[in-house]
């Protein structure tokens, strides 16, 4: 229940790509063996049942450390507690209080842990290891046997005189603050014994009696007195509860030892949920990643709100973190601190602490760091995480989970990263970029779409590319690059812009009227600039773009705003500059990796480089994600044509939902790539019949219905004279294409009816005299 961190190991998994069978979608994890402690640490927390360790893992153990704060920096931290608002999101986080939803955010499966029963978890001869135990004070080995001879579990260290005490301070029977009664030892924790014991003033409910490893030890006295100043505060849903302090006489010395009284949370940590997993598979294999992100999107709301009532965690690792059924909690308070602490000890663990806390102290920042860290530690083969990769995190070339799932890998990158500033700016800003990834994850997994809305980007209103899946013979087709610049989504209005409401009241639509309109905004503002940058893009002014963009850089005050990058970009393409784009948007991805937008402005930027394996990779993510963003099936249409998957260009295309607007288009492509007359090798005698069910299924106006079935028909008499296998000749069968036999003279006549058809809807003389001298051509040879 209170047990120790350990890293991971996990198979290796397949390269980004199709799923084929057996892929790892829920990767699983493994657990390590113990190093000896070094001296000057706290020691860890131990293993409530001393269980061995695997051997097959890595062995290295994070440590547990206590220092003095720093002393605060004068100027505000950009990650403010509470409250707060990233630029582009369009509304203001915050984490409150409310009732959990399902574990899994309805889009994975996670386990349930049974509930254990209270009387079940008590040791029945509770005691620390000689292993593990070490002075309070310096770190150095303590209680330890010789020759035979089993350690002392009391005594003084002999390297600095502090005592220490690894007896409990309290047994069966004992009654503490007059009501609660104790039942036994449920685990040894880094800051003392872990009690079980009923309250007889609450109906006998049970409860959690934390006490202290030794009543000398000032640092672990002082975090408990920490506890019981302000933690009967916390009350959420994912945090265990704090009933109250208590004191109890220690029957040795008679002084009076502190204990906090808390809820009683039957279930498993996740770690001892990730040892019991590389156990049942018998291999360091890590935990589904579905289920770790499921995890994470449970332990960020609970930051989040520790965070809104000014206190942060500190100390957050899968040994903190308790799953009982199908709710987390967060356990273990002892390192919890209010923001504006600068004075009591910091608690912290060695591999899953930020960089800076140490120098700088605890911010919002440095428990999003640790939220980031213990992710990685459940999900990956994370081995040298406390040394190696002690502040960073393997790349893709090193981690295979990370090469297949790109976006998993940025939310952790952004999570820890090296400069405070440039980290997920809330838990909730972190955990609406962690949903968009699980839905990616397990739309990649299973094969099913699952859409979300976005919180920082708009909807795609328009979709660009729709009409150039097929072009001329021999040719590759691409969309306009201005109008791609002008059709990607933007980025929501930050409502926290002093010009936001002025934005608000603008009703121009045409791109000229919203430049004059935005020109005489009574403020000058960041968003007043990135709009302007976008109407000037509409109107082809691709210099004044580039103007207006320059001036919102200079507006810009938070080095994690991404929202120029993504102008930046969309300038880029409209200047056929694809590299330049490709830079650009990888900066806007690694901010919101969450986000669709990001991953089709990619894609379509690496088809314009000629880059057709990595477009069809960002244009496949996005629309097996999200079937609602069209262009992306259009777009991995071309480029698997580019490469040649004729085949999977089809499949895409007529997966287009008949809900969409753009259904019948997609309908029109997929029928030109089956009947396409210059590959008539690659055409079977299904595809015409296909193209044939197909079109006479769609709506179209006559014009069009006549020219595709020309098309049609030219594809059938091309493949019948090339002498395709079971072409027929002529009158010897009755298989039949649009009303024609698949024989060359029933298909002349069939052509020249549609082009005699259309030489009656053409609008000029010229074409209309064009299609009957076709006619002519093709009709064969008659008596009449």
């Amino acid at each position: 229940m209170y047990s120790q961190p350990l890293p991971p190991q996990g198979q290796r998994g397949p390269q980004y790509g199709r799923p084929g069978p057996g892929t790892p979608w829920g990767q699983n994890i493994p657990m390590p063996d113990v190093l000896p402690r070094q001296p000057g640490v706290r020691p860890p927390t131990a293993l409530a049942d001393d269980e061995p360790q695997p051997t097959s893992v890595l062995g290295e153990s994070p440590q547990t450390l206590s220092i003095d704060p720093p002393k605060p920096a004068a100027p505000e931290s950009p990650h403010s507690t509470g409250s707060s608002s990233f630029p582009g999101t369009g509304r203001r986080t915050s984490s409150r209080t409310s009732g959990r939803g399902r574990l899994g955010a309805g889009l994975v499966e996670v386990p349930v842990v049974p509930v254990k029963d209270p009387a079940s978890a008590v040791l029945t001869d509770p005691a620390v290891s000689e292993n593990k135990r070490f002075c309070s004070n310096c770190g150095t080995e303590v209680g330890r046997g010789k020759d035979g001879k089993p350690g002392a579990t009391e005594g003084e260290c002999a390297a600095c005189g502090t005592p220490f005490n690894f007896r409990p301070r309290l047994f069966r029977g004992d009654l503490v603050g007059g009501q609660y009664e104790v039942l036994g030892c449920l685990a040894y924790g880094g800051l003392g014994w872990i009690y079980l014991a009923k309250d007889h003033n609450v109906s006998d409910r049970w409860v959690v009696l934390k006490g202290m490893i030794d009543t000398g030890d000032a640092t672990s006295m002082a975090s408990a007195v920490a506890e019981r100043r302000f933690l009967a505060e916390v009350e959420h849903p994912n945090v265990v509860r704090i009933y109250n302090f208590v004191q109890h006489p220690d029957p040795n010395t008679g002084n009076l030892v502190g204990y906090i009284v808390m809820e009683y949370v039957g279930g498993q940590s996740l770690r001892q949920l990730a040892l019991e997993h590389h156990r049942e598979t018998g291999r360091a294999d890590p935990l589904p990643i579905g289920q770790v992100i499921a995890y994470g999107l449970e332990i960020l709301p609970a930051i989040g709100y520790l965070h809104s009532i000014n206190m942060l965690y500190c100390d957050l690792k899968p040994d903190n973190v308790i799953q009982s059924g199908e709710q987390l909690k967060l356990i273990d308070l002892g390192a919890v601190r209010q923001t504006d602490d600068y004075e009591s000890p910091l608690f912290f663990t060695l591999g899953y602490s930020a960089p800076e806390l140490a120098t700088e102290g605890a911010t919002v920042a440095s428990d999003i760091y640790t939220v980031g860290r213990t992710l990685a530690v459940l999900s990956i083969e994370f081995a040298g995480y406390t040394t190696r990769h002690k502040y960073t995190l393997p790349g893709p070339d090193e981690e295979p989970l990370f090469a297949l799932f790109g976006s998993y890998h940025r939310v952790l990158k952004r999570a820890t990263h090296e400069n405070a500033a440039l980290r997920f700016t809330s838990a909730e800003e972190m955990a609406d970029q962690l949903t968009g990834v699980l839905r990616e994850v397990m739309a990649l997994g299973t094969g099913r779409p699952r859409p979300g809305a976005s919180t920082v980007f708009a909807l795609e209103t328009r979709t660009f590319g729709s009409g150039m899946v097929v072009g001329e013979r021999g040719s590759l087709p691409s969309p306009n690059p201005q109008e791609v610049a002008s059709i990607l989504p933007l980025p929501m209005v930050d409502t926290h812009d002093h010009a936001a409401s002025t934005l608000a009241s603008i009703t121009a639509t045409e791109p000229a009227e919203m430049v004059a309109a935005l020109a005489s905004a009574p403020q000058d503002s960041i968003e007043v600039r990135l709009r302007m940058v976008r109407a000037r893009l509409e109107l082809g002014d691709l210099r004044g773009a580039a103007a207006e963009l320059e001036a919102a850089r200079r507006l810009v005050t938070d080095p994690a705003d991404w929202r120029p990058d993504w102008y930046q970009g969309l300038i880029a393409i409209a200047t056929r500059r694809p590299a330049d784009a490709t830079a650009a948007f990888e900066k806007v991805y690694d901010a919101v990796p969450g986000e669709i937008p990001p991953k089709l402005a990619l894609a379509v930027s690496a088809e314009y480089a000629g880059n057709y394996f990595g477009a069809a990779r960002y244009y496949e993510l996005v629309w097996r994600t999200d079937r609602s963003w069209v262009s992306a099936a259009f777009g991995l249409a071309r480029v698997y044509l580019a490469q040649g998957a004729r085949a999977s260009a089809i499949e895409v295309l007529e997966a287009v939902p008949d809900t969409s607007s753009h259904h019948v288009a997609a309908q029109v492509a997929a029928i030109k790539i089956k009947t396409r007359a210059d590959e008539v090798a690659k055409v079977g005698e299904h595809d015409l019949h296909d193209a044939a069910r197909r079109l006479e299924r769609l709506a179209l106006d006559a014009e069009r219905r006549t020219t595709l079935s020309a098309e049609v028909l030219e594809a059938a008499y091309s493949w019948v004279r090339a002498g395709r296998p079971g072409a027929a000749a002529d009158n010897s069968d009755v298989r039949m294409v649009l009303g024609c036999r698949l024989s060359e003279r029933e298909l002349r006549f069939g052509l020249e009816r549609c082009y005699r058809a259309l030489a009656r809807l053409a609008s000029t003389p010229e074409q209309r005299h064009e299609l009957v001298d076709k006619a002519n051509a093709i009709r064969p040879r008659t008596v009449t």
